[in-house]
């Protein structure tokens, strides 16, 4: 997960393929369910809510959050038992428990039961934000990279150092070749027309080889998906784009 720089100095937590993250909210009271998931909408994350333990399981199930924020006490089940289920689905997702309890016994028995960790009723609004930040980075979902870092998938581009990788192992380009996956990966999801690459890569300085951006797109292609699950796809008569290895 990368970051970006939010309004008013926020740094934002984007997914890999730099989508929203996702937040998971599950209280019976509808105006704090609310309340909170106006908090997290702020920080940029795309939220959904449950009022029960049978919506939250299959809430997660539709959504797959990138984190839960669980209340303990829910009509149809306490949360321990919803984690659970959780739990046996999305073993890795980070978990912060809502609570009205504050005894050692309650914060050790949902710890115990998975749980990352807990905010107890009363809270404030940015107490639970920085607590999920945490969670979210800690997880591993997120990590923390500097702005110049452009990320799809498991493919990280530096615009600084000019250091290309996928899934860990680094890749050579040339020049040319860097700057054609750069407008790409500016781009994620996005069909770029020939005339597009063209002009952004060789700014139609290209010698009169129709043919140089089918030509480089092999050139990449054989660098960036062979052996791997096809990240750059050709959208016959459209152009091209690149999107993370499904």
């Amino acid at each position: 997960m990368t970051t970006t720089t939010a309004p008013q100095g926020r740094t934002e937590l984007l997914r890999p393929d730099r989508s929203p993250v996702r937040v998971l909210v599950v209280d019976d009271e509808a105006p704090l369910a609310e309340l909170l998931s106006m908090a997290l909408r702020y920080e940029g994350w795309e939220v959904r809510s449950a009022g029960d333990g049978a919506g939250a399981v299959r809430t997660a199930r539709d959504f797959r959050p990138d984190a839960v924020v669980l209340d303990v006490m829910l009509p149809d089940m306490d949360g321990l038992a919803v984690l659970g289920r959780l739990r046996r689905e999305f073993s890795d997702v980070p978990v912060l428990f809502l609570t009205a309890r504050d005894s050692v016994e309650d914060r050790i028995a949902g710890l115990t039961a998975g749980g990352d960790d807990y905010v107890t009723k009363p809270f404030s609004l940015e107490e639970v934000v920085a607590r999920l930040r945490g969670l979210i980075r800690r997880s591993g979902t997120a990590a923390v990279r500097s702005e110049s870092t452009l990320v799809v998938g498991d493919l990280m581009l530096d615009e600084d150092s000019h250091e290309v990788s996928r899934g860990g192992a680094h890749i050579h380009l040339t020049a040319t070749e860097f700057e054609l996956l750069r407008f790409l990966m500016r781009n994620p999801r996005r069909v770029l027309s020939k005339a597009q690459i063209l002009d952004r890569v060789w700014h139609y300085d290209f010698g009169g080889q129709a043919n140089v951006v089918e030509l480089y797109i092999s050139y990449l292609r054989k660098k960036i998906d062979v052996g791997r699950t096809p990240m750059i796809h050709t959208r016959r008569g459209a152009g091209y784009l690149i999107k993370p290895g499904e």
